[in-house]
């Protein structure tokens, strides 16, 4: 029976893929440790392809289901195959590669470092994290052959995706740049994002033989020095609109500061004082300095000064009523504004 086996795999093989593995997109045929012979029949399932590859080169391809005689069929294919396997005794390195035609879905994708750009709104750089999903097909299978799969014997989806990966980087950046959008509007801005991101990656990866479908962003983050940034923006827009709220302008919020600063201190009252008399100095001059850009006219040197008092009374009380100031700056400031009169 021994013999009767080997003699049978001399005259005859099924070249087909067989159980292909979930993660495989090419793989070579080995055959069990058989070679190619004349009397062979050639098996392409149902969403595969087939290259016949002689010293490194694609010579032929079959891109459709079908069952070819080996032996005796008359097709470009197999008429390309034994005319470099001369008999099936060639001394050349000739090789039959299987391929998925399916779509690959649900790939994950994320950036390997964070992409650098100059917010446009607030002229600070950011460094921008995303990551999403995509799926893909192989389009021309003997361009991916060479400008992707190379010298390997099998090729898998988690070797596609470290390709995916290293190329997703700069057309995104270039993306953002051109783009113009604010840190502020990367999340609204996703489906646009992608939209665009897609416009540019079949570019680039029509040239490797493969088209991606579905390319989406499903998040994006900051990296930590443009967290502290946007954070400091949104602290002081939060205190501009909190002082808003109580009809405080700039100079008050900076004698805000100035108390808050002197009370932390450890000149105690004093501190305080002299921190507020320097935040109310720096506050009204800048305030006065926006009011004479706009046409307003100067304070006058003769107020009142008892007026002054009331008004600068009336002005600590509203900050302590919106918790702006702590009672124990209110009872402070207010003690130093009765002292002076």
């Amino acid at each position: 029976m021994a013999l009767f086996d080997g003699i049978k795999r001399q005259l005859r093989s099924v070249i087909q893929w067989e159980a292909p593995g979930a993660d495989v997109l090419f793989q070579q045929w080995r055959g069990n440790g058989e070679e190619l012979k004349n009397a062979s029949k050639l098996i392409v399932g149902p969403g595969q392809g087939c290259i016949f590859v002689y010293e490194g080169r694609v010579k032929a391809v079959i891109n459709k289901q079908c069952m070819i005689n080996l032996e005796t069929d008359n097709i470009p294919f197999w008429t390309t195959v034994t005319k470099f396997m001369q008999f099936f005794e060639s001394e050349h390195k000739a090789h039959i590669y299987f391929y998925k035609q399916t779509k690959v879905l649900d790939q994950k994708w994320g950036t390997n470092s964070p992409i650098k750009y100059d917010d446009p709104k607030y002229k600070f750089p950011v460094g921008l994290r995303a990551y999403g999903n995509y799926s893909y097909r192989i389009s021309d299978p003997e361009g991916f052959f060479v400008n992707v799969v190379g010298s390997e014997n099998d090729f898998h989806i988690e070797d596609f995706r470290r390709v995916m990966s290293n190329r997703l980087v700069h057309p995104l950046s270039d993306f953002l740049a051109e783009s113009r959008y604010s840190y502020a509007e990367i999340d609204a801005k996703r489906e646009e994002i992608a939209a665009g991101m897609d416009a540019k990656l079949q570019q680039e990866f029509h040239k490797l033989g493969f088209e991606i479908t579905d390319f989406r962003i499903e998040g994006a983050n900051f990296d930590e020095e443009t967290l502290k940034r946007i954070n400091r923006i949104a602290d002081l827009s939060a205190e501009a609109q909190a002082a808003a709220a109580v009809g405080l302008n700039y100079a008050h919020l900076q004698q805000l500061e100035a108390m808050r600063e002197a009370a932390r201190n450890e000149g105690g009252g004093a501190g305080l004082g002299m921190g507020l008399g320097a935040g109310m100095g720096m506050g009204q001059s800048m305030a006065n300095t926006m009011s004479a850009g706009f046409g307003a006219p100067q304070p006058q040197s003769g107020v009142n000064a008892s007026s002054d008092s009331m008004q600068k009374l009336a002005q600590i009380k509203q900050m302590f009523q919106a918790e702006l100031i702590s009672e124990q700056e209110y009872s402070a400031k207010k003690k130093e504004i009765l002292d002076n009169l």
